[in-house]
């Protein structure tokens, strides 16, 4: 029995990292809201101390924070850091193609954002 759940849970674990794998989320919890032929929205968790990688944006995204939050920012170029804060709705930008860097939760909780890519 105890076979089949750590089976089942590690199939699970796969699945949710290659479901995000190349997208800069495999590290983070998120769910998929809307995924349709114009649109795809992800609510994304980022814990505490996890990084979220690099990766270069396939589309045009908003990023909406739902929480209050502080994190740290690694430029992918110059390796500089920087530690940003956000409040609950604040509204951000993103082109096509953009390199994403680096990000990790700076905070002691986790904090929630929504991805909306733009097909």
């Amino acid at each position: 029995m105890r076979k089949i759940i750590l089976a089942t849970a590690l199939v699970s674990s796969a699945l949710t990292l290659a479901a995000v794998y190349g997208l800069g989320y495999a590290a983070l919890p998120s769910r998929v809201l809307i995924d349709n032929a114009r649109v795809r929205v992800r609510e994304v968790t980022y814990l505490p101390g996890v990084p979220r990688d690099r990766y270069i944006r396939p589309t045009d995204q908003v990023i909406v924070f739902l929480d209050d939050c502080r994190y740290e920012r690694t430029d992918s170029k110059t390796g500089e850091k920087t530690v940003r804060e956000r409040k609950s709705g604040e509204v951000l930008w993103h082109d096509r193609a953009e390199d994403a860097p680096v990000l990790t939760n700076a905070g002691s909780r986790p904090y929630r954002t929504l991805t909306i890519e733009l097909k």
